[in-house]
């Protein structure tokens, strides 16, 4: 399958504050900054992590930490501080900077060796060597404190210490770039419909969301401006890309063509737009297509492959929050999703999850056919849509939810489903599953505690991503089991 692209997100980095005091004299500080250093090395050197990490300096008093995190919060190159007390530091001294830190916060509870040296251990090796000591005082002050911070516990190593610590720098770079995230509605709410509406400032303050309305004249007027040869070089490369079906929908192939094209005039229209205005997200409505011929499908998909965080009817949480996990996921198997229809048979429960046409194409595990269909909503042509099927395996799927006073997260593991039988008649890319929960549980829980049929689904992300960015949020984040 396709490996795909990511819209651009900053070089980012991780910087590493090692905890230590005077008390124990220069030779043992500078033994603490070797084996920082040392440390910080293996883990650039693993190839595990996805962001490099940068030693910062040996904190042994109030005022290096709290100078250190201040510095942290104006530098926009780190998106996060990563902790570690090689000896005893008393947390006392870290309580100013700890309060002003505004980035994601890992203690890293590790030991520079992975064993205890039993032949020549001394008084001098365990003053040095107290991590487990200085782990705990650490780790106090942060629960005193309340900080939102990650923890994780173990040889900084191995590989499973590693990918944590990895999944972790995802998570924190999602919640810095969440700050940046810029939605575009082409068109309000579809109307009469609860579940897509939200307080957009709450929004803004809380995830730092921007949400701006353009009529949908503003995108027919981008779309004039798109010429046949920016057409065609779209077109040569769907051609490369995906099998072209005009048999599918029974269509004539210059009908087809024609078709196809107009999909990718929308689709050339909208990334300038976005590019000009720095958005990364978008709703479309299919109850608002004045002056447009078809609702857009195809030219979501492939904004969708992009890395464009997407949702229908003017759905601009989803969106946000699609774009957000695309980040957390570097745009890997993940995207707007809805719950359609059901298997209730015993031993074949399963939800279908899909769209009208913009299923994300970064969910698929079969090569995705474009095809022109009619569209029975939105009084438009025939749109053109890739089509296919989806993942297969573990996964999450989460919505957001306003109710007034706060807003939620709600969310279960799923496990991904292979379809039973193939579908000729469904002209729309499909995805399954079923809630690990059990779909009766699960599917009861998710109604009672308000969940919406828009959601995202991944099947790269993972619950604990997902809970470690709620907590960065200060997000309630309703996991069903």
């Amino acid at each position: 399958m396709e490996e795909w692209i990511m819209l651009s997100v900053p070089e980012y980095k991780f910087w590493f504050i090692v905890g230590s005091q005077a008390l124990y004299g220069e030779d043992d500080l500078k033994s603490v900054e070797k084996d920082a250093k040392a440390l910080v090395a293996g883990l650039n050197e693993s190839g595990q992590l996805p962001y490099p990490v940068e030693f910062k300096e040996v904190a042994i008093d109030a005022a290096n930490i709290t100078s250190a995190m201040k510095e942290a919060n104006y530098r926009d190159e780190v998106a996060g501080v990563i902790t570690w007390m090689h000896t005893f530091s008393p947390a006392k001294n870290w309580i100013r900077g700890t309060k002003l830190l505004q980035k994601p916060l890992l203690h890293l509870a590790t030991q520079f060796r992975n064993d205890i040296p039993w032949d020549t251990i001394d008084m001098d090796y365990m003053n040095l060597n107290q991590s487990a000591h200085g782990d705990r005082e650490y780790g106090f002050i942060n629960a005193r404190l309340r900080k939102h911070n990650k923890v994780v516990y173990g040889f900084w190593g191995d590989a499973e210490v590693q990918s944590e610590i990895a999944d972790w720098m995802n998570v924190a770079v999602g919640y810095n770039e969440s700050f940046n995230i810029k939605v575009a509605r082409f068109g309000d709410n579809m109307r009469n419909v609860a579940v897509t509406e939200g307080d957009k400032i709450e929004a803004q303050a809380q995830f730092g969301w921007t949400v701006d309305y353009f009529g949908i004249g503003d995108l027919v007027a981008e779309i004039k401006q798109v010429s046949e040869a920016d057409v065609d070089a779209e077109y040569a490369d769907l051609e490369a890309r995906y099998d072209l079906v005009p048999e599918a929908g029974h269509n004539d192939p210059e009908f087809f063509k024609k078709q196809v094209r107009y999909q990718l005039k929308e689709k050339i229209a909208m990334a300038r737009f976005f590019e000009r205005g720095g958005y990364s997200a978008f709703t479309t409505n299919f109850e608002d297509l004045w002056g447009i011929e078809q609702l857009p499908g195809l030219a979501v998909q492939l904004l969708n492959r992009e890395g464009y965080g997407f949702a229908g009817e003017g759905d601009w949480k989803t969106a946000a929050l699609d774009r957000l996990l695309k980040i957390v996921s570097h745009n890997q198997k993940t995207g707007f999703m809805e719950d359609y229809t059901l298997d209730l048979r015993k031993g074949h429960e399963v939800i279908l999850g899909s769209h009208m046409l913009e299923v994300d194409p970064t969910l698929a595990s079969t090569k995705p056919r474009v095809e022109v269909h009619p569209l029975g909503i939105g009084d438009r042509e025939d749109p053109a849509r890739l089509v296919f099927d989806g993942q297969v395996g573990d996964g999450i799927d989460v919505t957001m939810s306003d109710f007034g006073d706060s807003y939620r997260l709600i969310g279960y593991e799923v496990e991904a489903k292979e379809a039973e039988k193939p579908a000729p008649n469904l002209p729309v890319a499909r995805q399954l599953w079923v809630p690990k929960a059990g779909l009766k549980a699960g599917a009861t829980q998710w109604i009672q505690n308000g969940g919406g049929h828009h959601t995202v689904f991944t099947t790269e992300v993972s619950v604990q991503q997902v809970t470690d960015l709620a907590q960065l949020f200060d997000l309630k984040f309703i996991n069903i089991q």
